[in-house]
């Protein structure tokens, strides 16, 4: 996957739809965002992954939030999804802190990279076919370049399907389908797991809670061999 990392991300303009929304949120930021985006700028780029090159667990979402990492430039932060995401790696131990404000807060990850499906933010959250496609090496780029994976957790059916795209072996057979809690086998290494998404949607409504994704968590350090607090 030689070619396809951050330099290369950070250049793409493939999707033109995409390019022109990212610009467009830039150019009409809300007024609860004003403050922090003369402080540290919006970013308007896409978003590469974030975490620990040596992470055994990789996190994948949809994409970055118009005003979330479409305006930070680091996945899941300046948004609820974000502090929903955090605050739980943070209760196992596996993030320095429970917020993600902006790129220069601080915040690290202890055997965990983040990443996503599309890394441009699509207007209305909705991503297209083949905006998806486009960016899928980028994704397998992340997931070849962990040498130590063990587990991926999967955000939601879009990251799920993104994932056995992106996968450079075999997928299991029958293919999998979405279902919060599913697991499977990629190879004798790597299992992947499903969650319902961080999202408002998902976290405000009750169908995640803090408490399954616990479990959710607590299910792939175990996978992983890890105690609950993220140590070997």
């Amino acid at each position: 996957m030689a070619g396809r990392g951050v330099e290369e991300l950070l250049q793409c303009r493939r999707c033109p739809r995409l390019v022109g929304f990212r610009q467009q949120c830039a150019e009409k930021v809300p007024p609860r965002f004003r403050l922090e985006v003369q402080r540290h700028g919006f970013w308007a780029r896409p978003v590469p992954g974030f975490g620990d090159p040596q992470a055994f667990l990789a996190i994948v979402g949809l994409a970055p939030a118009a005003y979330g990492a479409n305006r930070t430039g680091r996945m899941f932060t300046g948004d609820r999804s974000g502090d929903f995401l955090y605050a739980a790696l943070h209760r196992f131990g596996l993030a320095s802190q429970g917020h993600s404000r902006h790129r220069g807060d601080g915040l690290q990850l202890r055997g965990v990279f983040v990443t996503a499906a599309l890394r441009c933010a699509p207007p209305k959250n909705r991503p297209l076919p083949e905006e998806l496609r486009r960016c899928l090496v980028f994704l397998a780029h992340d997931l070849a370049s962990l040498s130590q994976l063990r587990v991926i957790l999967a955000l939601g059916r879009i990251a799920h399907q993104a994932v056995l795209a992106a996968w450079p072996g075999p997928c299991p057979r029958p293919k999998p389908v979405f279902g919060h809690g599913r697991e499977w086998s990629l190879d004798k290494d790597v299992v992947l797991v499903n969650s319902y998404h961080v999202s408002q949607q998902n976290t405000f409504t009750g169908r995640l809670t803090a408490a399954a994704f616990d479990r959710i968590l607590h299910r792939c350090l175990h996978l992983a061999g890890r105690n609950a607090d993220g140590s070997g």
